[in-house]
């Protein structure tokens, strides 16, 4: 398996380019070529789901979004107690 990550050029040119951002853009990278799911990836960047939707979103990559997406999102939603 080959993975390409594109690393915005402000982010690359950063000296303090931690284990934490590492792990961001593996997650972006793997969710933008479809590999894991939304959840999934914002797990693996260790972020909340809507921080990284709106971190995707900022880059331009657009969100795929199935059924399967839409239920662990209402899991995650019932586990918070939000339904």
């Amino acid at each position: 398996m080959q993975l390409t990550i594109d690393l915005p050029d402000e982010i690359a040119q950063t000296a303090t380019f931690n284990q934490n951002d590492w792990m961001r853009e593996i997650a972006i990278a793997l969710f933008q070529q479809e590999r894991i799911t939304l959840s999934r990836a914002s797990k693996i960047a260790g972020i909340d789901l809507m921080e990284f939707q709106k971190l995707i979103s900022d880059r331009g990559i657009c969100v795929h979004y199935d059924i399967e997406e839409f239920e662990q999102d209402v899991q995650h939603l019932r586990d918070r107690g939000w339904l």
